[in-house]
């Protein structure tokens, strides 16, 4: 596959990942760490080191808005739930 494709196609699959994300505001990152161990916060740190790695300055808030579509405290404070204990327990799990 020519490599600006393959460039073409998992950038059209990011976008897509993060509408769905937007879509499931009610899958909670700890729902997402459980069961995949990454969560959209990990979304946004890969992409401001993809970014540095391109020689571009782009903080965490900044990536984190584009993964979240929003600033970061805005969707904490409309969407995140508290972390029930179980969950809490689980996550462990998982990382063990």
């Amino acid at each position: 596959m020519d490599p600006q494709l393959q460039t073409r196609l998992e950038a059209a699959a990011f976008r897509r990942l993060l509408a769905h994300l937007n879509d499931r505001k009610d899958v909670q990152n700890i729902d997402l760490m459980i069961l995949s161990g990454f969560c959209r916060n990990c979304l946004s740190k890969w992409y401001a080191a993809a970014a540095e790695a391109e020689g571009l300055s782009m903080d965490l808030e900044t990536a984190r808005e584009r993964v979240y579509g929003m600033p970061y405290k805005d969707w904490k404070n409309q969407y995140q739930q508290p972390v029930p204990e179980e969950k809490l327990r689980a996550y462990e799990a998982s990382q063990k």
